[in-house]
C-alpha cells in the first residue's frame, strides 16, 4: 500500500463517547507492555504486521464495528510503502498520534504519584466487582475478553493467581498486583 502524501498526518478521531484515560497510561513501561500485547492480539497470523483486515476483524470482535474505508483513511498513512500492514513501531506511532489527538501530548516528566494512579486504573480493569481483589473468575473473564487461550482452563488461571498471591488467600490484592507489575521488564521501553 502506498503512503499518503503526508505520512503520519494528524488523526482526527471521532468518538461518540470520551475514551478511557487508560487508553494511554502515563507509565511508559506499562503502556509499552500493554501496547505490545494489543499488537500481538491484532496480529492474528503472527507475521509481525497488522493488516487492515486483521485490524477490522479485531475491532469487530471487540464490538466496535470497523468501517473499512474509515479505517484505511485513519491507518493507511502509518503503513510503510511496500508493507502489508502496520509493524509494531508503526502501530506505536498510530497509538501515540491518537492519544495526542484525544488527550494532548504527555508532559515530559510525570510526577511519581501519577504512576500509582495508572496502576490503580489497570487494577480496576481486572477487579470487575470492585471489591479490591482480583479473583480467578475475574482474571478469567478479562482473559476471555482479550481472546487469550489461557482463559479456557480455570486451573491455569488459578495458577496465574497463585504466582502473585503472596498472602495465599486465593486472590490478588492491589499490593500484590503492584509488586507483579513493577517486576515486569519491557525491553526497548
Amino acid at each position: 500500500m502506498e503512503n499518503a502524501a503526508a505520512p503520519h498526518a494528524a488523526v482526527k478521531p471521532s468518538l461518540s463517547k470520551k475514551p478511557s484515560p487508560s487508553f494511554r497510561l502515563r507509565n511508559g513501561s506499562l503502556n509499552a507492555l500493554r501496547l505490545r500485547r494489543v499488537f500481538d492480539l491484532f496480529d492474528r497470523n503472527g507475521d509481525g504486521e497488522i493488516t487492515l483486515d486483521e485490524m477490522a476483524s479485531a475491532l469487530d470482535a471487540l464490538g466496535l464495528g470497523a468501517d473499512r474505508a474509515g479505517l484505511e483513511a485513519a491507518v493507511g498513512g502509518y503503513i510503510p510503502a511496500g508493507a502489508a500492514g502496520l509493524r509494531f513501531d508503526d502501530f506505536e506511532s498510530l497509538h501515540r498520534a491518537l492519544g495526542d489527538a484525544l488527550f494532548g501530548p504527555i508532559p515530559e516528566e510525570v510526577p511519581e504519584e501519577d504512576d500509582e494512579g495508572d496502576m490503580k486504573e489497570a487494577f480496576r480493569v481486572f477487579d470487575e466487582d470492585g471489591d479490591g481483589y482480583i479473583s480467578a473468575a475475574e482474571l478469567q473473564a478479562v482473559l476471555k475478553k482479550l481472546g487469550l487461550p489461557e482463559a479456557r482452563n480455570l486451573a491455569t488461571v488459578q495458577e496465574m493467581i497463585c504466582n502473585v498471591d503472596a498472602d495465599r488467600d486465593g486472590r490478588v490484592d492491589f499490593g500484590e498486583f503492584k509488586n507483579m507489575m513493577q517486576g515486569i521488564t519491557v525491553w526497548g521501553a
